[in-house]
């Protein structure tokens, strides 16, 4: 008889562990309501899609002096650059599957144009250096909640804004330190891909997203590197973690 009374306590603590795992996480609630807020962090990958002119590969003729002060380019290129990411997030479900996302960042993510010439001597790698905010508003899909997982993928548009930058910054720079500028303020389109997976107080969602801007980010100007260039694409890759 108590040998039968401690197999009865066995098996309920083995059944009442077993419950227990199967309880989804709540995920601090975050899903509970239709409206909800977290922040963010990410790292930034950036890099120009460069259009040349037909004839970029010309020396740079400088009227002031009257002669070619550049001699013919070899190539100009745009290498990865890295940066970071903080921001917040606004979240509202439309359906159980389909919510809008606003998530405000502050990106810190420099940016770099090489140039190349016959004598290596001369090469020159311009950097973009470049803070600004981020506003991008996002329709993200979520699959049925497995456990304590979830997948989506997302879409949508954003808005950059630069900030703390100068329009004539160069001015009165010899045309050789001449700086590459981007204009003001950009449109881009948005894809990504992700995880929700909830814990007992909050959610976080490992995400990974790209995007292309809109129309021409470059300023042209009649100097040496900004002369070859007909149109410049910022191509960005963002790696996030959202906690909510």
């Amino acid at each position: 008889m108590i040998k039968n009374r401690y197999l009865i306590v066995i098996l309920l603590l083995f059944s009442g562990n077993t419950l227990l795992a199967q309880v989804p996480a709540w995920g601090g609630g975050a899903d509970l309501t239709d409206l909800s807020f977290g922040f963010t962090f990410s790292y930034v990958s950036n890099y120009y899609k460069i259009d040349k002119k037909p004839n970029w590969r010309a020396p740079f003729f400088d009227q002031g002096v009257n002669r070619y002060i550049t001699d013919s380019l070899k190539s100009i290129g745009s290498k990865n650059s890295s940066g970071f990411a903080v921001g917040f997030i606004t979240r509202y479900s439309l359906t159980d599957h389909l919510e809008v996302r606003a998530t405000p960042s502050l990106v810190f993510a420099d940016r770099s144009i090489s140039y190349t010439y016959p004598n290596p001597a001369n090469n020159v790698t311009k950097l973009i250096q470049s803070t600004s905010v981020d506003f991008p508003l996002e329709f993200k899909l979520k699959s049925d909640r497995i456990g304590n997982m979830r997948a989506y993928i997302l879409g949508g548009a954003k808005y950059t804004l630069a900030i703390g930058s100068k329009k004539n910054a160069d001015a009165g720079l010899d045309p050789l330190d001449k700086l590459v500028k981007n204009v003001g303020g950009f449109g881009s389109y948005e894809a990504g891909l992700g995880c929700d997976i909830y814990f007992e107080f909050f959610k976080l969602s490992p995400e990974i997203k790209i995007s292309n801007s809109l129309g021409n980010v470059l300023v042209p100007e009649n100097q040496p590197y900004s002369s070859p260039i007909s149109k410049l694409g910022l191509h960005t890759i963002m790696f996030s973690l959202y906690f909510e």
